[in-house]
């Protein structure tokens, strides 16, 4: 059929077809140029299966081993490839198992849209069987969220679902629709959303605040840039490599910025953070100028926050207003896309090179080498170290794959270790530090960019968190790499039991099943590796494989990751050993 609206002073026809709520549903995620999602049914969204099924040649869904798994893997899908990823989900242990993933996203600013069903619209209210109030539980873990009880209101909460979850800072959002809106007909038709009233995703770049950044900057005597994953996210890569090298100025990186400038860059000077690079972190507190492009100063970066940069002029590219002063006062906000920011701000900065204050961040380089790099990378001692596990799969990669890790110290180490010579390389729980994040990520990542070499490295205690995701491998023919680093510890909690606890190791030692039986149980390609001279031959083998492949190395029982600022302490307070 065919209604009229009024655009532009002439009548328009929008031609509309009679369907249900649930196929409705999948039409609008066609709309919107999805191709893969990852959920798990029940009886609430079975409609929307049922409509998935006719939809198989549309839509690919991915039956994932648990809900959460859904989540990750819609992060993972979503980190690699820019777009945004999607989970579904039925009412009531469906829609909570959902949770952590998307407060993950939230924390982490990745864009996700989330599709829960829930009971008869009669029933809400009722404790009926699987209702839980899901808009309520999510609201303070999502960018927006909705509930729909009617099918007519279905395009339009998707289509806005999806504006609001990939525009401006991305993030999650949870659309909850109710049974009988899906059993229910309407008159179908389909507009993306560009805009939504009072929302302004993309704020306005202050007048005179690029003329101030790029003053402050060209008569800096020793600047430091430090960025994070809005230049990831804004890919303004181009841009802020042409930054840095017009500029001179060294450059350091949070966890979710790495990659976005190759790791061999001469101005790339490292990790910042708890377990950040000794450099970064002394000489944030002597710099004259202190520039963050996309970073939200988060604690585990500032360390103490009153005793963090009080030297420096600060200057902030951001495009979320709320980050503005929220953690360290801001002497010029530049508001706005980094990308858009960054190019305008171009033009205005003088070319230099700061040879001397490069220098110092060498020098402090070379005591963290000797002190704690060697060792890591380079051991005498028996055991095998998670450094040189990471160094192994870095030759045998050539800094092209995709590294997904869980959360720990192999997260710490993996960061620290790995050559990201390419962008979107480096996937990982950031804010929440999500253990069980990897491995579900890892399949989101492979199945988001099937061309590009995907590896999945978690510690032995996370990776049993969700360790069921192994049947989303084996079922969906994911060739995904996964290796575990396996210490017999919860190794980071250990780690802050023996410095800080007198070595009481209350709960943190793991007593581990046989991690190569089970992965062969799915039908995987597995092997273990507990000497030195194993490693190599078994990470070639790995990488080489066509298909999925398992490999678990055996590493020293109580190593320990440094540098780290102890909780509490100033980043000039950084620990060596």
């Amino acid at each position: 059929m065919e209604t009229q609206t009024i655009k532009n002073n002439q009548i328009a026809k929008k031609v509309t077809e009679r369907i249900f709520g649930s196929e409705a549903i999948v039409r609008c995620l066609i709309e919107e140029d999805v191709k893969i999602i990852y959920g798990y049914p029940g009886g609430a969204i079975m409609p929307v299966y049922d409509e998935l099924y006719k939809y198989q040649d549309k839509i690919h869904h991915v039956l994932t081993r648990h809900e959460q798994g859904a989540t990750h893997s819609a992060q993972g899908f979503a980190r690699i490839s820019g777009k945004v990823g999607v989970a579904i989900a039925t009412s009531g242990p469906g829609a909570t198992n959902l949770i952590t993933g998307i407060a993950d996203a939230q924390i982490d600013s990745t864009p996700m849209v989330c599709i829960t069903g829930q009971v008869f619209s009669h029933l809400l209210g009722s404790d009926a069987f699987q209702e839980t109030d899901i808009v309520g539980i999510s609201t303070p873990v999502t960018k927006w969220n909705c509930q729909v009880t009617k099918a007519a209101d279905i395009p339009a909460a998707l289509a806005k679902a999806f504006y609001i979850a990939r525009s401006g800072r991305p993030g999650p959002v949870l659309v909850d629709i109710t049974k009988d809106a899906q059993f229910e007909e309407l008159d179908f038709s389909y507009e993306k959303c560009t805009k939504v009233r009072s929302y302004i995703p993309v704020p306005k770049t202050a007048e005179g605040s690029l003329e101030a950044a790029a003053k402050l900057i060209n008569e800096a005597k020793k600047p430091f840039i430090i960025w994070g994953q809005g230049v990831i996210l804004s890919e303004a890569e181009t841009q802020f490599k042409a930054l840095v090298e017009k500029s001179g100025i060294p450059a350091g990186w949070t966890i979710l910025g790495a990659s976005a400038l190759p790791t061999s860059h001469p101005l790339n000077v490292g990790m910042l953070g708890m377990h950040g690079n000794y450099a970064p972190n002394k000489l944030t507190n002597e710099c004259d100028v202190l520039i963050a492009i996309g970073m939200r100063f988060d604690d585990r970066v500032t360390g103490k926050l009153d005793e963090y940069a009080t030297q420096a002029k600060v200057i902030h590219f951001e495009i979320d207003p709320a980050e503005i002063d929220k953690n360290i006062k801001t002497d010029v906000a530049v508001l706005g896309d980094a990308k858009l920011t960054l190019d305008a701000i171009l033009p205005m900065i003088n070319e230099n090179s700061h040879e001397d204050w490069h220098q110092q961040f060498k020098d402090l380089y070379e005591i963290e080498y000797e002190k704690v790099i060697k060792n890591d990378i380079h051991p005498t001692k028996e055991g095998l170290t998670m450094g040189e596990v990471i160094k192994e799969i870095n030759i045998q990669s050539k800094g092209e794959a995709a590294i997904v890790t869980d959360v720990g110290q192999h997260q710490m180490i993996a960061c620290r270790y790995t050559e990201f010579n390419k962008t979107k390389s480096n996937i990982t729980s950031g804010g929440l530090g999500t253990m069980g994040f990897g491995l579900p990520a890892a399949i989101g990542a492979k199945m988001a960019a099937p061309e590009r070499e995907v590896v999945s490295i978690s510690g032995d205690g996370g990776y049993q968190m969700t360790i069921q995701e192994l049947g989303t491998i084996f079922q969906q023919k994911a060739a995904v790499k996964v290796v575990v680093l396996n210490n017999d510890f919860l190794g980071m909690v250990r780690q802050w039991q023996q410095l800080f606890f007198e070595k009481r190791y209350a709960s943190t030692e793991m007593v581990n099943p046989n991690f190569v039986a089970i992965a062969e149980g799915y039908y995987i390609k597995a092997k273990k590796v507990t000497k030195r001279e194993e490693l190599a031959d078994a990470v070639a083998e790995m990488m080489a494989s066509k298909e999925a492949y398992f490999l678990e190395v055996c590493v020293e029982k109580e190593g320990n990751v440094f540098p780290m600022v102890p909780s509490g302490a100033s980043v000039s307070e950084i620990r060596l050993e």
